[in-house]
């Protein structure tokens, strides 16, 4: 009989970073790898065996009934895809379009019973697992705030909402009717920075995490924003690109996407500088071969003291699946700290070192070292 665990977690689109994350947990827990790649390690109160994940929730017709070992097998060696994730099942999501225009065959709940309905099965659903947090890993979709809960309940009637709302609504009806949960929301639609949401959430005694997680370039690009603003250094123009060959770049090939990844990470310019400095801060293209491993390039020109120009250039490849999946067993747990503590809303603190967007709406972006400081001190911990 298994034990059961203290944190449980349901999934939302059972991609490539999904399975990183499901793989390396259950590999962490049986000590065949080391947790390079999870920022706070062993240093709060739940350890990594405290985490079950229960289900996971897909619309791609070939996931759909099978389990997450299944979809693990086609990425990593047999040998290294743990036999306990035979016990997960990939069931039917909320499709909304979320994967339109993509080269997948999608169904969703909502188009045999509508969205409320559908809503309702997921909330029974988690209702009868004992969800605690739900990690949203959908691919990337274009979506409108809010702001107003008025609003939000008018769309949710006329189904005008995106995939990763209708998800977020569930969560905040079933914290409700059953238990204080948490909301991971790893890609750029606005929940965190959507007041509408907050207030749900507030009202709900549940918690959002967001928006869009923030790994690779994007930390880095921060931290160096930092360097140039602390040393008055005046940053003339910065470019950052990268190209991948792993579905999310391939969804960011359409405008209406992209243009919530390019918000996402272009915002911390002028957050953390103070001022506009002309950018160009977005994925780029989609080139197949690369797969997984995104190529990344930044160029950032600087004026020095007596008005030198000085450059700086990066070039790098990136496992992108792997880094954000780290992340998430962090998130998992801080979610269920903020639970415990009564934190509903949304989290500054954990947002501002994980996401490139942190919520509340109006919140900055600050370096990653800065927001790493603040994050401990959250926590109770000291960095000597």
């Amino acid at each position: 009989m298994r034990t059961r665990r203290l944190i449980r977690v349901a999934i939302l689109g059972q991609g490539l970073v999904a399975t990183h994350f499901a793989v390396g947990l259950e590999r962490l827990k049986r000590n065949e790898i080391r947790d390079y790649g999870v920022p706070l390690r062993d240093r709060i109160k739940y350890s990594y065996d405290d985490i079950e994940i229960v289900v996971s929730y897909d619309v791609d017709k070939s996931k759909i009934g099978r389990t997450v070992y299944d979809i693990a097998l086609k990425v990593f060696d047999e040998r290294n895809v743990p036999s306990t994730l035979k016990d997960i099942e990939i069931r039917e999501g909320i499709h909304l379009g979320s994967l339109k225009g993509l080269p997948f065959e999608a169904s969703g709940r909502e188009e045999k019973i509508g969205l409320d309905n559908a809503i309702e099965e997921i909330v029974d659903d988690w209702k009868n697992l004992g969800i605690d947090i739900v990690l949203n890993l959908i691919t990337t979709e274009p979506a409108v705030e809010f702001m107003e809960l008025s609003k939000l309940q008018e769309a949710l009637e006329t189904t005008r909402l995106s995939a990763t709302q209708a998800y977020a609504y569930a969560l905040a009806r079933y914290s409700r009717r059953s238990r204080s949960s948490a909301f991971i929301n790893n890609i750029p639609v606005p929940i965190a920075n959507d007041d509408a949401f907050v207030k749900l959430y507030v009202e709900s005694n549940a918690v959002v995490f967001g928006d869009d997680a923030s790994t690779g370039a994007t930390p880095l690009t921060s931290d160096i924003l930092e360097h140039m603003r602390e040393r008055n250094r005046f940053v003339i123009d910065i470019a950052q690109f990268n190209i991948g060959g792993n579905t999310d770049f391939l969804s960011l090939d359409q405008p209406e996407r992209n243009v919530m990844k390019k918000h996402t990470k272009s915002s911390i310019v002028r957050d953390i500088l103070g001022y506009e400095a002309p950018n160009y801060i977005k994925p780029t293209g989609y080139l197949e071969p690369l797969g997984d491993k995104k190529f990344v390039a930044m160029i950032l020109e600087y004026l020095s003291f007596n008005e030198f120009k000085d450059e700086i250039y990066i070039v790098a490849r990136i496992n992108d699946s792997p880094a954000l999946a780290g992340l998430l067993v962090d998130l998992v747990r801080l979610g269920k700290i903020a639970i415990d503590r009564g934190v509903y809303g949304t989290c500054y603190p954990i947002n501002a070192f994980y996401m490139k967007r942190p919520g509340p709406r109006g919140s900055k972006a600050i370096a990653k070292f800065k927001a790493y400081q603040m994050l401990l001190e959250w926590l109770g911990l000291n960095e000597n």
